[in-house]
């Protein structure tokens, strides 16, 4: 079918057999491809109340209909699994030209099972798989790792997606890391899909293809409405200049402005050295070039250098906002340089640059507070703003040096092993830590995190959009519970497909373009009703591994302690404010109060036949 490769690669690891079976049609009907097809997968593989460590959890790679098209910014592709951090479905997307490779070899997704009984890598080249052995491998950053594989296998455009130690050592904010190079780094990083991938053995997927043309249903018509589209909605679109120009580092100066810039582990909303690390300072300091993904226009990626200093001549992909933000201004870092370093750190060790700014920044107020000490620390200080420590911390947290070992396991779990209260500045829903804007400044931020089907996180709904950063008041509740629901439907609709956070892509492009691609009619509606059937079954898999209300939560810190300045000044997310605007979104969802769908919503989502076994309103 046109935009699919039509086959699915399972690879299992227990007894290195690999086989290849027709992509499952009438799913991808339901589901498209990317969180939708791969979660529908997942569901079916795996075994409820799996421990995420274990054999038996499951690892996908999953393209969509549109990888590997001349489709702009629609060039990543899915990790799926059940997460490690959360013990909720995960899903996590790598930009670059991984995804279009997979097409070119075969393969519309990668499926790894069991666990191998030694380090490996698996090989896929052209419909053909074998897994290999990675022991020359284990140990080594993805850095060496990448560049010791191009050489052994000599393949001009081989890409590579690995594991570095913290993969290999299971932390649980570990990442996968795909293309490495010095201007190139794309990760699947959030809640620890890394620590799935090398808890299976599994070191390394190389992907290489040699059927690198793509077809399309209606070739004349995908051609014009791909110039015009382009042409209107990204080169001439005032609204894309941010991403074509500056990215997301622009993003700093905007929550320092309403007061939700996370600072010292999320006591402050202001950074006063917020102007030594914006976007102004990035590009004065280390900025160097634009890059851009697969066949993208759009060129949203900075490539990094540092110019002064010990770390002259260190070059990256990035930073972006939510890396200089939660480890910079939340660690009390105020420069660049030190980012970057961090940063880079981070890509070869295989670290979630999020969680690991947060898990520092928590190590230092617990060191300012006496619960932490230096000797738990190697003999350094951990203060806000400690430049060398803060250094430290990446090797610390990834080999699980001393009390790196507590703090792999995430804040949610560290506090608990820590105790002293060091519950209540562990700023995290349900075991995934807290992104970059401070809900306090933009109360449906907290809705959003909370609702998350992976834990906190910032790309299922972004509603400071229109909140802080726009024109609806963040401190109400009125109507924030539709905004949240829209952006998680219209957000779900669009990794289906696989498209870029940085297109603001609408629906009847996305539909227009899978039609144009595939052959098969989409419309608006029938796409947005996609996006709520899968969050729908992604809920529905939470609630089989326990989940409900009383999971959907906000840490005590957000709903507990005022921020001090700019506009949330003498603000937290009232508790009351919460659970109004939570029951408000249950009942437009027409899911129980206990946050259950129902049956009766199941049966008009076509998805009713999945809940068999489980307890439904």
């Amino acid at each position: 079918m046109n935009g699919y490769a039509g086959h699915v690669l399972f690879v299992d690891l227990t007894t290195r057999k690999t086989k290849s079976e027709e992509t499952n049609w009438s799913w991808a009907a339901k589901y498209i491809g990317g969180k939708g097809l791969g979660a529908r997968y997942l569901y079916d593989l795996l075994k409820p109340r799996v421990d995420s460590l274990s054999p038996e959890n499951v690892l996908i790679f999953m393209t969509g209909p549109l990888s590997g098209t001349l489709v702009p910014a629609f060039a990543k592709y899915a990790t799926i699994s059940k997460s490690p951090a959360t013990g909720t479905f995960l899903d996590c997307y790598v930009g670059g030209h991984y995804m279009a490779e997979m097409k070119f070899a075969g393969f519309d997704a990668f499926v790894f099972l069991g666990r191998a009984d030694k380090p490996s890598y698996v090989h896929v080249e052209d419909g053909n798989a074998e897994v290999r052995s990675a022991t020359h491998l284990w140990g080594k950053g993805a850095f060496e790792t990448t560049n010791t594989l191009k050489e052994e296998l000599e393949h001009p455009q081989l890409k590579v997606a690995t594991v570095g130690p913290a993969g290999e050592n299971l932390v649980r904010f570990a990442c996968i890391t795909s293309e490495l190079s010095e201007t190139s780094s794309h990760q699947a990083a959030r809640g620890g899909i890394g620590a799935v991938m090398g808890s299976k053995n599994l070191k390394a997927v190389t992907v290489f293809g040699t059927d690198r043309e793509q077809s399309y249903a209606d070739p004349d018509g995908f051609r014009e409405f791909f110039q015009e589209t382009v042409k209107r909605e990204i080169l001439e679109n005032p609204d894309e200049d941010w991403a074509r120009h500056e990215g997301t580092p622009i993003i700093v100066a905007k929550a320092q402005e309403t007061g939700l810039l996370p600072t010292k582990n999320f006591q402050e909303g202001r950074f006063d050295r917020a102007e030594n690390i914006d976007s102004d300072a990035m590009r004065d300091r280390i900025f160097v070039k634009k890059a851009n993904c697969f066949r993208c226009p759009i060129s949203c990626r900075n490539i990094s250098e540092v110019r002064t200093g010990p770390y002259k001549g260190l070059t990256i992909d990035g930073p972006e906002y939510e890396t200089i933000a939660m480890t910079g201004s939340n660690c009390g870092i105020g420069d660049l340089n030190l980012i970057v370093r961090f940063n880079s750190l981070c890509d070869d060790l295989g670290l979630d640059t999020i969680s690991a700014g947060v898990v520092t920044a928590f190590a230092m107020e617990c060191y300012e507070r006496g619960i932490v000490s230096q000797a738990d620390l190697n003999g350094f200080s951990l203060n806000f703003g400690d430049e060398e420590a803060y250094l430290e911390m990446p090797a610390l947290m990834a080999n699980r040096e001393r009390v790196g070992d507590i703090l792999a396991e995430g804040v949610m779990r560290a506090s608990e092993r820590l105790g002293d209260d060091s519950k209540r500045f562990a700023v995290h829903i349900k075991g995934l830590e807290f992104p970059a804007y401070d809900p306090r400044g933009s109360i449906g931020m907290a809705l959003a995190y909370a609702t998350s089907d992976r834990g906190a996180c910032h790309l299922r709904a972004w509603p400071v959009g229109d909140e802080a950063f726009g024109d609806l008041d963040p401190f109400t509740t009125e109507g924030k519970a539709k905004l949240v629901i829209d952006g998680q439907h219209r957000n779900a609709a669009k990794w289906c497909l696989i498209g870029c956070d940085f297109y603001a892509v609408d629906y009847p492009t996305m539909s227009r373009f899978y039609s144009l691609v595939t052959g098969r009619e989409m419309t608006s509606t029938k796409l947005a009703t996609i996006g709520e059937r899968v969050w729908n079954l992604t809920r529905l898999f939470n609630v089989r591994e326990g989940f409900s209300r009383k999971h959907d939560t906000v840490p005590y810190r957000i709903t507990h302690e005022p921020l001090k300045e700019g506009p949330p000044k003498g603000r937290v997310v009232e508790p009351e404010d919460f659970q109004k605007m939570l029951d408000e979104y249950y009942s437009l969802r027409g899911w129980s109060q206990d946050g259950i769908p129902t049956g009766e919503r199941l049966t008009d989502l076509g998805i009713q036949h999945l809940a068999e076994g489980t307890a439904l309103p």
